[in-house]
């Protein structure tokens, strides 16, 4: 079986790839085993697990490039500079897809209904030191900036983050009812909509004791690798007040919401990448 993919299988695996991405953003049902089927008769022998990790791989690029990646593809690292390429270019030339992205990542989100928000709560991702790199290649490839940054758009979706938070109030409020501390869940603030953005983190809540729980949400409708955005007030609090800070990110949240929770200063509990500069004068 031959090792290296050649130009036409990757142009296949990305089709089909971006066929389910299409899917998912039009919250339209798909099987990835049927794609898996229809995609192995197109190439050259590959194995499951073979085709699996390729759309991995297109799912780490797709995130370097802060961009909407399908659910279920955990991101991989050590990819080839060829996969790369073929997704660069269609994620800059396929102006209908990206039309619908730009769609998805700015349209209003409800606060959604579930039977038992309590069980919504996942473990948090661990910490990946598997950097997202591509697979070094006698002719080195440098692919172009893609300018439309889509996931910061979306934290940027006020409606979203609204949403993701009450959802977050209902959950805290569930916690604290199911401990049997009504009370506290009487007391539970969206301290967001009641200072203001300065407090540096959105709710406050209690841990059953009554000590105060510090929450930032982050929400996003995409996977739970997905990144997030900061502000430094944020990263400051959470410094300030690491005992008592906590991130919740709810996730899938347009199709099937789910969140996880870290405590902790927040460079602690995730990686911190500078993204941004300021400029001054004078």
């Amino acid at each position: 079986m031959p090792t290296d993919w050649s130009n036409l299988e990757v142009e296949a695996v990305v089709a089909d790839y971006f066929a389910m991405l299409d899917a998912e953003i039009r919250h339209e049902p798909y099987t990835k085993s049927v794609h898996r089927r229809a995609l192995s008769a197109m190439l050259n022998g590959r194995s499951d697990g073979s085709i699996e990790r390729k759309h991995q791989n297109i799912s780490a690029i797709l995130i370097e490039l802060h961009h909407p990646f399908v659910f279920g593809y955990k991101p991989l690292g050590n990819y080839q500079a060829l996969l790369e390429r073929v997704v660069v270019e269609r994620v800059s030339t396929d102006l209908a897809f990206a039309a619908r992205v730009s769609q998805a990542v700015d349209e209003p989100a409800p606060v959604p209904t579930v039977n038992d928000i309590l069980a919504r709560l996942e473990p948090s991702p661990q910490r990946d030191p598997v950097s997202y790199s591509r697979i070094m290649e006698q002719k080195e490839w440098q692919p172009r900036r893609y300018v439309v940054d889509y996931l910061e758009r979306e934290a940027r979706n006020s409606s979203l983050g609204r949403a993701g938070e009450e959802f977050v109030l209902n959950f805290e409020r569930a916690r604290l009812i199911h401990a049997n501390r009504d009370s506290l869940a009487a007391r539970v603030e969206h301290t967001s909509v009641a200072e203001g953005d300065g407090a540096g983190f959105d709710i406050r809540s209690f841990e059953t004791d009554g000590s105060d729980r510090l929450i930032e949400v982050k929400t996003t409708a995409y996977g739970k690798q997905t990144p997030i955005f900061l502000s430094s007030n944020e990263l400051e609090t959470s410094r300030e007040h690491r005992n008592s800070y906590h991130l919740y990110r709810p996730f899938r949240f347009r199709a099937d919401p789910r969140l996880f929770a870290v405590r902790g200063a927040l460079d602690e509990v995730c990686s911190i990448e500078a993204t941004e500069f300021r400029g001054r004068f004078g």
